[in-house]
């Protein structure tokens, strides 16, 4: 994939879209959410290992290093998990609005995991994010639960982009990670779903939700990340971190056109929204103003 800076870009916001796209493919798969990660996790795993077999070839890992990403796999299914539990309790705009605030526990976890100082403006900014929330959970009183799910799916989000940052910092293949990644998650699923004696017949989607799974699975997750390797090959990622800040934004966007007046939501729900939103933008160029201003010395 041989991209233009301006392809590059195109690129960037169709995957940002399809990546919006994923709530509300969780809103219309009848599967429950557990049922739903198993699959897209399963699915996505198969077409990540054809896409290694075409560029390079599967390249073998060490155990220590398979056991590392199944681990972190396992986070991002428990994420996801939380993630489609929240849609189906809630509306897509709300979970995606209190996903946002992953910037609060990067800005906790990732001084504690990576040892390094604790930076004041993430704190303050991540103050206004929990006021954002607090705003959201006070005032949208049926779907409270869905808010705990949604903050819950932050904190594993979190927790394993932290924890993939200091693989690929190690030199390790993206591709490589995410697709051993999926098969850790799959794995974890599955004895869950063992355990829980569900695994039947009811773990196989039907009717649309094939299709539903499919497009969850093979382009939302396999496709998407791919892509997106690729994408930051040309892009800064000043530009990359600003533009995926739009998901929340494009994903309501398509939620009101799929799902109309369902979604629709208190005014005091687009306040703490507004607040989550700004926090985190202002938080970027501050990042990106620091990250100049070293390069200059």
């Amino acid at each position: 994939m041989n991209l233009s800076k301006n392809k590059s870009l195109i690129l960037l916001h169709i995957i940002i879209l399809i990546w919006g796209f994923t709530g509300i493919l969780g809103k219309l798969i009848e599967l429950e959410s557990d049922i739903i990660v198993w699959n897209r996790m399963l699915i996505a795993f198969i077409g990540l290992f054809i896409i290694n077999i075409l560029r390079k070839g599967v390249k073998k890992i060490k155990i220590t290093e398979f056991l590392k990403y199944s681990l972190i796999g396992l986070l991002i299914a428990i994420h996801w998990v939380f993630f489609f539990e929240s849609i189906k309790l809630s509306t897509v705009s709300l979970a995606l609005i209190c996903l946002s605030t992953i910037s609060l526990f990067t800005a906790i976890l990732e001084p504690i995991i990576q040892k390094k100082s604790i930076l004041i403006h993430e704190i303050l900014l991540s103050l206004l994010v929990i006021t954002g929330v607090i705003i959201v959970f006070n005032y949208e009183t049926p779907y409270q639960k869905a808010v705990l799910f949604s903050v819950l799916s932050a904190f594993f989000a979190a927790l394993f982009t932290v924890l993939n940052h200091q693989l690929i910092q190690a030199k390790h293949n993206a591709l490589t990670i995410t697709t051993w990644e999926m098969f850790g998650g799959a794995m974890g699923i599955t004895i869950y779903l063992i355990i829980n004696n569900k695994i039947n017949q009811s773990i196989l989607p039907y009717g649309l939700d094939i299709l539903y799974i499919l497009i969850l699975s093979l382009i939302c997750t396999a496709f998407a990340f791919y892509a997106s390797i690729e994408v930051m090959k040309k892009i800064t990622p000043f530009t990359v971190n600003l533009s995926v800040n739009l998901e929340p934004i494009y994903a309501i966007i398509l939620a009101i056109i799929c799902f109309g007046e369902e979604e629709k939501m208190s005014n005091e729900f687009y306040w703490g929204a507004g607040i989550i939103l700004s926090s985190i933008l202002i938080n970027t160029i501050i990042k990106h103003k620091k990250n100049n201003f070293r390069s200059k010395i």
